[in-house]
């Protein structure tokens, strides 16, 4: 399983890399892995676009989901029926946000490996019509020390990572549904905590990791950001929430 998945995953993306590296970033370690994400984001892109979407979705039906906890509150199976029929009604899959990241695991699995050890401790596994450099200097503009960790990396991963969560949170809705007062309702409450607890975690263990594996982590979130603004910014042109509930 191991060898299968170092050649279908593992070996590709260390061969891109090293690709990268020799010729269009002239031997900058920094540059061959900008651009390596950048084709990753690419290749990925119609996943990662159906993933964002589909909870983009599901963050804009949130106000309904709330009103029908309190119109069926204490009466379960009326409730998952409602809820049904509402995902229907709006062709939402709740869970069609999940299968995607599930299909893209692998991927990061093997990028992480890639830029996790000493990539001159693999470049047996370099294909033969490639050349293979005696040694990878592992620097970005002759500045940073990718081999090492980097706090100024990380600290940015965590800004980036804010800016995502903060443009995928919903918007307060003006007709917010009361209850019992005015109380935020659980899946607001998890998303302003998944706010500075995700940054802090990326943080965290950015400290700890080789600056490659930072980078990378930075320059996909600045990605993911561009995509997440390009499609809610085409969502609000065409919101999925039309009419109110019915009783």
């Amino acid at each position: 399983m191991f060898e299968l998945f170092q050649v279908i995953f593992y070996q590709p993306i260390l061969n891109l890399l090293i690709f990268l590296y020799n010729t269009i970033s002239m031997q900058d370690l920094g540059v061959a892995i900008i651009l390596l994400t950048v084709i990753v984001k690419l290749i990925l892109w119609p996943l990662s676009r159906k993933s964002i979407k589909s909870q983009k979705a599901l963050q804009d039906l949130q106000p309904k989901i709330d009103e029908l906890k309190v119109k069926y509150k204490g009466n379960q199976q009326a409730m998952g029926k409602e809820l049904m029929d509402l995902y229907k009604k709006h062709k939402v899959n709740p869970f069609s946000s999940c299968l995607p990241l599930l299909v893209q695991f692998p991927v990061f699995i093997a990028i992480y490996r890639v830029f996790r050890e000493d990539l001159n401790k693999h470049l047996d596994l370099v294909y033969s019509f490639l050349f293979r450099p005696e040694i990878i200097n592992a620097s970005f503009l002759g500045l940073l020390d990718l081999s090492k960790p980097n706090i100024y990396l990380a600290v940015l991963a965590g800004a980036a990572q804010f800016w995502q969560a903060k443009m995928m949170m919903a918007k307060k809705n003006t007709n917010k549904v009361a209850v019992s007062g005015k109380k935020e309702g659980m899946a607001e409450i998890m998303n302003k905590q998944m706010l500075y607890f995700m940054p802090a975690i990326t943080i965290f263990i950015g400290v700890t990791l080789p600056g490659g594996l930072t980078l990378y982590w930075l320059v996909l979130t600045l990605l993911t950001v561009l995509q997440q603004s390009l499609i809610v910014r085409k969502q609000e042109k065409t919101p999925i929430i039309e009419g109110e509930i019915v009783e």
